[in-house]
């Protein structure tokens, strides 16, 4: 069996794109980053703000400030409809 040394490595042919294809490969991988980044920090927002909104809604509920004990009755009605 043949061991990778560095002599065996050392022989191998290695493929290297022309530096324009290169540069055309960074600017796409930069932009289709860049998008996904921006998701990310949207879904960041939005897990947020769905946080906040739950938090106020229980002390909400827990403080009288609204009165949740129709609302299972309704969502079920809503889902079996």
């Amino acid at each position: 069996m043949t061991r990778f040394t560095l002599d065996v490595i050392s022989r191998f042919l290695i493929r290297i794109p022309p530096l324009a294809e290169q540069t055309t490969i960074v600017a796409f991988l930069d932009q289709e980053t860049a998008k996904i980044d921006n998701l990310i920090q949207q879904a960041q927002k939005a897990t947020t703000l769905l946080q906040e909104r739950r938090t106020a809604l229980i002390s909400a509920a827990v403080t009288g400030k609204i009165d949740v004990r129709g609302f299972i009755k309704t969502v079920e009605k809503q889902v079996n409809a």
